[in-house]
């Protein structure tokens, strides 16, 4: 099983998952061209995606979706919310309504040999949802855009093998920064972002025996650097005592170029 974040943060957002035969994206919210060059650095055609999971229809994961589509007739997944929040997004274009199949929070679907759950967030969307994939008996969790979690988060996300979770801010950065106080509040609050050390103490309620790696996402281009959130993240492990420095790798999600290929 493959995991590959092809773009990551607050710009845009597209993460492919897959096995040797079976190949997804969570997300599309970065530009066609940018898709296809991202699946072409691993040797895959976009003509070779057998669907895309839509977490919510924020622009930030969307933005490429409508010609995605449209060029390959992808398959489009979503909660009903999300699906009719999409087709009211004019700056896609028109999708074939055949290309849209609606899942549902904590129900199994299967695509060749990859199922899926999807898990509810708590975010500022119509109905958005997070996905744990597995395959094999490995599992990687894709969980961003969460102002919160609670024990169904936390239970929703047991015994993964590489977990893939947003890490969007620093608080401080945040709030000394230039957002006008109604934002700030937004992404402070429970239907907002998780700030680095927030993601840092969800993780330690996830990690295991078998845990391969940490990817850490979806950061925030102005109120977030790399290094700060490696660092918060890092800390909070360390501090749980649940982690020692090289138990396993933790990576940074890259914003505008493609990640390394993580594979179990």
């Amino acid at each position: 099983m493959r995991l590959c974040s092809i773009a990551s943060g607050s710009s845009g957002n597209c993460v492919y998952a897959g096995s040797d035969t079976t190949h997804i994206l969570i997300d599309a919210g970065i530009s066609g061209k940018r898709i296809e060059e991202g699946l072409a650095s691993f040797g895959l055609k976009a003509s070779e995606i057998d669907g895309i999971f839509i977490t919510h229809e924020h622009a930030d994961h969307i933005n490429g979706l409508g010609v995605m589509a449209r060029k390959y007739g992808l398959p489009i997944y979503a909660t009903e919310g999300t699906i009719q929040a999409i087709k009211q997004t004019a700056g896609l274009g028109k999708i074939d309504e055949s290309l849209f199949h609606c899942i549902n929070a904590d129900e199994k679907y299967t695509i060749k040999d990859l199922t899926l759950y999807p898990m509810q967030t708590s975010h500022d969307a119509a109905q958005p949802v997070a996905y744990r994939i597995s395959h094999d008996k490995k599992k990687i969790g894709i969980v961003t855009d969460l102002g919160c979690y609670n024990d169904y988060t936390i239970a929703c996300m047991q015994g993964l093998d590489v977990i893939y979770l947003e890490a969007n801010h620093d608080i401080n950065m945040l709030q000394a920064g230039s957002y006008p106080y109604y934002l700030k509040q937004r992404i402070l609050g429970e239907k907002g972002h998780l700030a680095n050390e927030t993601a840092g103490r969800l993780l330690t309620q996830l990690l295991n025996s078998h845990t391969k790696a940490v990817v850490l996402a979806h950061l925030s281009k102005e109120n977030n650097l790399p290094e700060l959130a490696y660092e918060a993240v890092k800390l909070e492990l360390i501090m749980s005592g649940k982690y020692k420095e090289g138990d396993f790798p933790i990576y940074v999600a890259k914003r505008s170029e493609v990640s390394d290929m993580i594979e179990i």
